[in-house]
């Protein structure tokens, strides 16, 4: 399809040299989670970036977020810093654009460095999942700033620093800031290279159980222990059976124990939940209480239990189908063939949509083989995607489209 004629002055005003630069820079800064020295200076970059918009740019701190450690005792996990940018606060339709500055590659991952696959593909580290994201961010509200048609609205812009370890230290200020907004848009790179965009999204959960038994010698009384392995196991068993069309159930990590010849008086098991409703969701939770109380009376051990639903199902409402079909519109001016696909996938667009906003969360670039060394971005998309945003967020901004 071909562009119409009313988009030539946007498509000049992005520059999509420097947002390669941009990219090529930022992909260059190691951003792991865990990285604290690299989230800090990311931050640091990106708000001196974000401050050429209109509006206020702060460091927001992390909330406090706990885990479960392999000896069993809570501790508090550090974060870095999350960006907001506030723009016309005062502005009655308002909308939330947000993006993360973390990768999955932590300081001494062998994946740092940016190599050219072709004359259009660049691999590297963050480069679709998402520096390149934040770029088109940034130069979508740029080009969006000078078509006179933010004058009437405002928007948020948060770029949080944990989103692939699940948000934790950012899941309360993303919904904050989300709440009454009229639409958001998250950069998420494509579900597809083509463009394709993630449609519902089912949910996920991680929990951590701790189970506390007695020790005593395997061959002398064993009768006297309370085998916190076997606790484990049989929950184990007990979570496979819970799994329906509606949810899976992934048992994945048993630790604890010792020598052979001593009852285990530790362990600790983690598993990951899908939920692809929130039926599902809260049917489990209500009966996973119900079923550590029988583990709990059945072997007579204590039982502690840590976590839960991080990012809940994403369903697509008829507002947030009308947002969809918008970004299919204006991707159809600009010439491009937008469509969608729901996952089992989650981001921070579960979070933003579990609070009533319509969302569209894949408006990054085109990519793929992110979380992996193949990792790419395909270069031309920088300009697309910021073109597209900018004539999404042009009519969400002109008219009533939800």
């Amino acid at each position: 399809m071909q562009p119409d004629s009313q988009t030539p002055a946007l498509l000049e005003t992005i520059d999509d040299a420097q947002m390669l630069r941009e990219v090529q820079e930022w992909a260059a800064i190691n951003t792991g989670t865990g990285n604290l020295t690299g989230l800090e200076k990311m931050a640091g970059i990106l708000a001196d970036a974000f401050s050429q918009l209109p509006g206020e740019v702060r460091l927001v701190e992390p909330s406090e977020v706990t885990a479960i450690a392999a000896d069993g005792v809570e501790y508090e996990k550090p974060h870095g810093n999350h960006m907001v940018l506030s723009v016309r606060p005062e502005a009655e339709r308002r909308f939330i654009l947000t993006g993360h500055m973390d990768t999955v590659y932590p300081e001494d991952h062998p994946f740092q460095n940016l190599t050219w696959l072709d004359d259009e593909t660049i691999n590297g580290p963050g480069t679709a999942d998402m520096k390149g994201g934040l770029s088109v961010i940034l130069h979508a509200l740029k080009a969006f700033e000078a078509s006179g048609a933010a004058a009437e609205v405002g928007y948020d812009v948060m770029i949080n620093s944990d989103e692939e370890t699940g948000s934790l230290a950012s899941r309360a200020l993303i919904e904050k800031l989300a709440r009454g907004k009229y639409a958001a848009l998250t950069y998420e790179p494509s579900a597809l290279p083509d463009g394709t965009l993630a449609h519902a999204r089912g949910g996920t959960g991680n929990y951590s159980i701790t189970f506390r038994g007695k020790s005593a010698h395997a061959g002398r009384n064993p009768e006297d222990g309370r085998n916190a392995i076997v606790a484990a196991s049989d929950l184990v068993l007990r979570l496979t059976e819970m799994a329906a069309d509606d949810i899976t159930i992934n048992p994945a990590k048993i630790e604890g124990g010792g020598a052979n010849n001593v009852v285990p008086d530790l362990a600790i098991l983690r598993f990951n939940i899908r939920p692809k409703s929130t039926d599902a969701m809260d049917r489990f939770d209500s009966e996973l209480d119900a079923l550590l109380a029988t583990i709990e009376e059945r072997h007579e051990v204590g039982i502690s239990r840590h976590g839960g639903v991080t990012r809940p199902p994403k369903p697509v409402d008829e507002k947030a189908q009308k947002l969809f079909d918008l970004v299919k519109s204006c991707g159809s001016r600009l010439g491009q063939d937008i469509g969608w696909k729901s996952t089992g996938g989650v981001c921070d667009g579960n979070n933003i949509a579990s609070v009533g906003v319509p969302v569209v969360d894949t408006m990054g670039v085109r990519g793929g083989a992110i979380h992996s060394p193949d990792e790419y971005m395909i270069v031309p998309s920088l300009k697309e995607r910021a073109a597209l945003s900018a004539l999404v967020l042009s009519g969400l901004a002109s008219g009533d489209p939800l």
